[in-house]
């Protein structure tokens, strides 16, 4: 009994000992298909590379930026204006990297057999925060289609959309998946548009650093971003093994995260990772229009280099992720 239990303790020793030689990066995200990478970087990393990548899961965006200001967290995957804002308050972010694209979808009620923006005047439709690429796009197609004022849009945090719709307490929402994917499968919403439909290009969520840390530690960033972009290409071509570490890290089946990713297949994309200011730019001339911002300035928010940087070749198992072979 005495030999087991040095035995035991001893390579409780050798793990503690290698893990304190690991650097360790925090990543605050939302269990969404835009942020597939803090899981994937997280279950690799666990055996694999020279970083300990640390997710850490968040159930509203506010909380995860204050995490962020706070220097709690390393990196955030944030939803996109909400970096703008930041920046806009003082907070020296940067947007290093852009989450999967094209992976929201704006659903009602079932029984209100919705078909376009019309059947919802006078009903309530839920987005993810105020500062999202989803209340800007209902706020455009409310303009364009001259029903400002006739629809509610209310703020809800992700997670309880399903259950909100589910129990009657909400009409429609539009959010990132796997959280409309709940209703669909369940047969308690009905598709109103993709996301794709309403906004090409569409910039969910994105990964904001502090300039400090970029200061510091410029390497460990280049293998965040780096390793951020290849575990998509990865995900893209290994998606059943994806979905299963999704599903582990976000409490949800694997039949919801196999829909979510694969309805319709070839949704997502995965290889438009690297940030471009005309994009953000954009985001905040609509932010602005709509009074979330008083001006337009993102000088200095997005820093590309590291994306345009990161090497992409031979990407294979998921370790090859962030264990890159020349």
């Amino acid at each position: 009994m005495t030999v087991w239990v040095c035995f035991i303790s001893y390579m409780h020793f050798l793990l503690n000992t290698e893990t304190s030689k690991r650097q360790v990066v925090s990543l605050g995200y939302m269990p969404v298909v835009t942020n597939l990478a803090a899981p994937i970087l997280d279950h690799v990393s666990k055996t694999t590379g020279n970083i300990r990548y640390k997710a850490m899961k968040y159930s509203s965006f506010a909380e995860m930026a204050e995490s962020l200001r706070n220097g709690q967290i390393d990196a955030a995957f944030i939803i996109a204006p909400l970096s703008i804002v930041l920046r806009q308050q003082g907070e020296d972010v940067k947007v290093v990297y852009i989450g999967n694209r094209h992976e929201s979808t704006f659903v009602a009620k079932k029984s209100l057999a919705v078909k376009d923006l019309n059947d919802l005047i006078g009903k309530s439709v839920a987005v993810p925060m105020r500062y999202s690429g989803h209340n800007l796009s209902i706020l455009k197609l409310i303009e364009e289609k001259g029903l400002t004022g006739s629809i509610n849009v209310v703020e809800m945090n992700p997670p309880d959309m399903a259950a909100a719709l589910s129990s009657g307490a909400l009409d429609a929402y539009f959010v990132g998946e796997p959280f409309a994917a709940q209703t669909l499968k369940s047969g308690d919403a009905s598709l109103v548009n993709y996301v794709e439909d309403l906004w090409p290009g569409f910039i969910c969520n994105l990964m904001v650093v502090r300039q400090s840390f970029i200061d510091k530690e410029p390497d460990i960033v280049q293998q965040l971003v780096q390793s951020a972009a290849r575990s998509g290409l990865w995900a893209q071509k290994n998606s059943n093994a994806a979905i299963k570490i999704a599903s582990r890290y976000w409490n949800q089946s694997e039949s919801l995260v196999e829909y979510a990713m694969t309805t319709p297949r070839d949704r997502i994309v995965f290889n438009q990772f690297v940030p471009v200011v005309a994009e953000l730019q954009s985001m905040a001339d609509l932010m602005k229009k709509f009074n979330m911002i008083e001006n337009t300035d993102i000088s200095g928010l997005v820093d590309d280099q590291f994306a345009r940087s990161s090497i992409l070749e031979n990407i294979s198992t998921v370790e090859s992720i962030i264990s890159i072979n020349h």
